[in-house]
């Protein structure tokens, strides 16, 4: 079956396109592995500090197509003469509280105050690892425009965001930005909510961004699902994958892939360039930190991938080619 339809409801809340598990073995299963991993879940030496050189920006990239990582799915995309940024979180801890919560491996490269110029931000979904207060409050007075999934507007008006700077969309729809520019929502496998109380009342999706020359795919959180393959039937081939590698674990599959089922989606996508996110910024789950990323390289090569790995806050331009700056080793 075909998974490219609206997003479908059960009363208030959200269905995935598949029937979904969230966490198996529950809570006192998941405490007792959090108290007995041994992994290096966080670098034992302080990363970076990174540094995005802002002179960049006055000239649009060669090839039409420039990444800027800034860390976990928080990426500033050039494209085609746009500018996109995506789940911005600049705050120290992706949590509800300033003080506990999953802290930041290294300080965001690019103060949110130098950010160029932006003509569209997206938000995938409203976990606090992607949707983030602080971040959002310090946009109030942005005039960007924001798209975001279904209900996640409720969230943006609360925090100060203009009602009519938001554009909510459902799985399938499309906007366009500047005339040559679009900008689709499709369908994702994950889950939504910012605490106990309230999960799966909003959205969350994937997008799929268009430019005059360049397709690519945005995935934000996802775990795999066939819909991978009509997502890029639909709309591919893609010039670059942006796929989820980390926070991984078999107790929660179904729900975040992990970077074998990234290489997966990216070949069904029909991705020629794929980049990992959501990786190497917190911990999340109960791998190494730079697990993922190791365990990606081994799987792209058996695939023949070919892969963008960018180093934190440095713009990277898109040309078509595979790219390695090895900086969690570094």
């Amino acid at each position: 079956m075909n998974s490219l339809q609206k997003a479908q409801k059960q009363g208030k809340i959200f269905l995935n396109p598949i029937p979904t598990g969230l966490m198996a073995g529950g809570m006192g299963h998941i405490l007792w592995k959090y108290i007995t991993a041994k992994e290096e879940r966080v670098p034992k030496r302080k990363l970076g500090p990174f540094v995005t050189d802002v002179s960049i920006y006055k000239n649009p990239p060669a090839s039409g197509l420039r990444i800027t990582w800034i860390g976990h799915s928080s990426l500033l995309i050039e494209i085609d003469g746009k500018r996109i940024l995506t789940d911005p979180v600049w705050a120290p801890r992706a949590s509800f509280l300033s003080f506990i919560g999953p802290k930041r491996f290294f300080e965001a490269s690019l103060p949110l105050e130098q950010l160029p110029p932006l003509d569209a931000i997206i938000l995938s979904h409203d976990h606090y690892d992607h949707l983030d207060k602080p971040t959002i409050k310090r946009l109030v007075h942005s005039t960007t425009p924001i798209y975001c999934s279904l209900g996640v507007s409720g969230h943006l008006i609360n925090w100060g965001i203009s009602a009519s700077r938001i554009t909510e969309m459902d799985w399938t729809d499309r906007v366009t930005i500047g005339g040559d520019l679009t900008i689709t929502a499709t369908p994702a496998r994950h889950f939504s909510g910012r605490g106990i109380v309230n999960r799966n009342q909003t959205l969350w999706s994937s997008f799929v961004i268009k430019g005059s020359k360049h397709n690519i795919f945005f995935g934000a959180d996802s775990g795999w699902f066939a819909g991978f393959k009509d997502i890029g039937d639909a709309y591919g081939p893609f010039d670059l994958t942006m796929l989820e590698i980390g926070a991984y674990d078999k107790d929660w599959a179904d729900i975040h892939m992990g970077p074998e089922k990234a290489t997966e989606a990216h070949l069904a996508l029909k991705g020629k360039l794929m980049m990992p996110i959501h990786w190497g910024t917190f911990n999340l789950a109960f791998h190494s930190w730079t697990e993922p990323v190791e365990r990606l390289l081994g799987y792209a090569k058996e695939k023949g991938i070919d892969l963008l790995l960018p180093e934190p806050g440095m713009p990277t331009e898109v040309n078509g080619k595979a790219y390695n700056s090895g900086w969690w080793k570094k």
